[in-house]
């Protein structure tokens, strides 16, 4: 951190020019991807040894193949579906390391607070109970209890402390600095007692940010056993950094005042800032996301911060869980289908326009949009377009919750166009779902987005995205040409014209050419954006790393 400022910018210098490098992806099919830079270069394979030239039987090597010891990965985050979630964090939390799994190579094991009063009985009510100790974090000495259970071939820790954890909701408290804080010292604390060192310790988000400042400070050389562990750090959404003041870095977090320069950034104490440096490696949630948190725009901030550890950052697109999220067997449809049954489709939007009160009509194109009602969502364009869309013969439905402004705005609009408007001012998985299998485009014009699953989602219900070209939704959505290329309709500008001209051109092709845009419709649910090719790229993201 006291480099000087000749060598400092010349180094950094380097590390812009190799920025293009080291973005990895794995898009679908009809979807753009890179290639991943940050993995180290694989050996070349050593020649085949004759095994009876050598004296020794082949069987022997076979055994010893069999018995290489597994990669164990440690992920650690503040919420993992089903247990506990909210957005992508717990979605990444809950599907990755299942997917890891698969392959016999990897253990992947999770960690993450003990939510007594949000956890699902019929989850909770099986956890077995390990082991407690004590925390140190400044002056305070905190209990934390440590809970198991095994889902899905995953093994979960649920780290318990009433005081913090016991709450009504995951996030938004006074003391969340705090909160996160000792979850991020207990689970380094806790790995020698769960019996299990990690070759890579994968930590998530501004809350889990603590882990390699904690790691590296006071365990990584003090701690038997502990030496070799390697650090991820990964970037779900950079808006949320974790800023606190200065003169917090020894009350609330329990780090000396002599570090403070590695914790500080842009007058305060930046969590987020602080793993980036710390981590031996950096992930963000698709390659062109992590492209463009180089951007000042994009960034909130952390531009140079990210520059700076640029040949470190990985970006790999996330995925859907294709056991979730499928059309023949959800049961929050009013029809199931499937692609070679796509005509049974139309039964979902009949079914939403009469429980919504809008014109019952299967022939009316219908735009869905699931989203929070927030600024960076798009929600400005939105409002800027919706009256000029809603003079087509054309639905629109809605839901989601957000800023005041916007629920009240679209509650407005809904009043003026009773039967071609629908706003669900709600945060619903049933009504999402409904949303998902009955319209025939799903729109997210957003100005920034890390990677979006909602896109993914809709292809897989043959539901057309119309999308901006930002983020994960430029990685896994490519404009359509015709009924053999593309998987949805894209705008580039962060301009209210250029999106109404990609509704446009939707409604055009749905309007006036339906076998195209049904054949179309149902290719695009065939699409692989499940969890196994993020899985593939991260395993070999894992064995560069070691």
């Amino acid at each position: 951190m006291d480099k000087k400022t000749a060598e400092k910018t010349v180094t950094a210098e380097k590390k812009v020019k190799a920025a293009d490098t080291f973005a990895s992806g794995n898009a679908a099919p009809a979807a753009k991807a890179a290639k991943p830079a940050a993995a180290k270069a694989k050996p070349k394979a050593k020649p085949a040894v004759n095994a009876a030239a050598a004296g020794k039987p082949a069987v022997k090597t076979a055994a010893k193949a069999e018995t290489a010891p597994r990669v164990k990965i440690l992920f650690a985050a503040a919420e993992a579906f089903p247990f506990c979630g909210t957005g992508g964090l717990g979605e990444v939390a809950g599907s990755l390391p299942k997917a890891v799994n698969k392959d016999k190579g990897f253990d992947v094991r999770v960690m993450v607070p003990y939510y007594k009063d949000l956890i699902p009985a019929e989850f909770s009510s099986k956890f077995k109970f390990l082991t407690s100790f004590n925390v140190q974090l400044s002056w305070r000495s905190l209990y934390c209890g440590i809970f198991e259970y095994d889902y899905e071939g995953v093994k979960y820790y649920f780290l318990d402390n009433e005081y913090y954890f016991k709450r009504n909701a995951l996030y938004g408290f006074y003391d969340d600095g705090e909160r996160f804080a000792f979850f991020s010292r207990a689970a380094v604390e806790a790995l020698y007692l769960i019996n299990f060192i990690p070759d890579i310790l994968h930590a998530h988000d501004w809350q889990a940010a603590l882990i390699p400042v904690y790691y590296k400070l006071y365990y990584m050389h003090n701690r038997a056993g502990y030496g070799k562990i390697k650090t991820v750090f990964t970037i779900h959404n950079i808006e949320y950094q974790g800023k606190y003041g200065r003169e917090t870095i020894e009350d609330l977090f329990g780090i000396s005042k002599q570090e403070l320069h590695s914790l500080e950034y842009g007058g305060c104490i930046n969590l987020c800032k602080a793993a980036m440096d710390y981590s031996d490696a950096v992930t963000t949630v698709s390659p062109t996301y992590a492209k463009e948190l180089m951007s000042p725009a994009f960034s909130y901030g952390l531009s140079e911060i990210v520059k700076w550890n640029a040949n470190k950052l990985t970006g790999i697109l996330n995925g859907i869980d294709y056991t979730g999220y499928d059309p023949r067997t959800d049961d929050a449809l009013f029809v199931k289908y499937s692609p070679d049954t796509f005509p049974e489709k139309a039964g979902n939007k009949t079914g939403l326009q009469k429980m919504l009160g809008l014109t019952v009509d299967p022939d009316i194109p219908m735009i869905a949009v699931v989203t929070r009602l927030v600024a960076h969502k798009g929600m400005d364009l939105l409002k800027q377009v919706v009256h000029d869309i809603l003079k087509q013969n054309v639905q629109i439905v809605l839901l989601g919750k957000g800023d005041a402004d916007y629920e009240g705005y679209f509650t407005y609009v809904e009043r003026n166009y009773e039967k071609k408007f629908k706003a669900v001012i709600a945060f619903n998985r049933d009504m999402s779902r409904k949303f998902y299998g009955a319209a025939d485009m799903f729109l997210m014009p957003s100005r920034t987005e890390p990677c979006g699953l909602a896109q993914m989602i809709a292809c897989r219900y043959g539901t057309l995205p119309i999308v901006r070209e930002t983020g994960g939704l430029y990685d896994s959505i490519q404009d359509c040409n015709s009924e053999n290329m593309g998987n949805g309709f894209t705008f580039s500008r962060y301009d209210a014209e250029d999106l109404a001209g990609a509704i446009s051109r939707a409604l055009l092709m749905y309007n006036n050419n339906r076998a195209v845009w049904d054949a179309l419709a149902a290719r695009i649910m065939r699409i692989d954006f499940s969890w196994e090719n993020s899985a593939k790229s991260y395993k070999d993201f894992y064995k560069g790393l070691l």
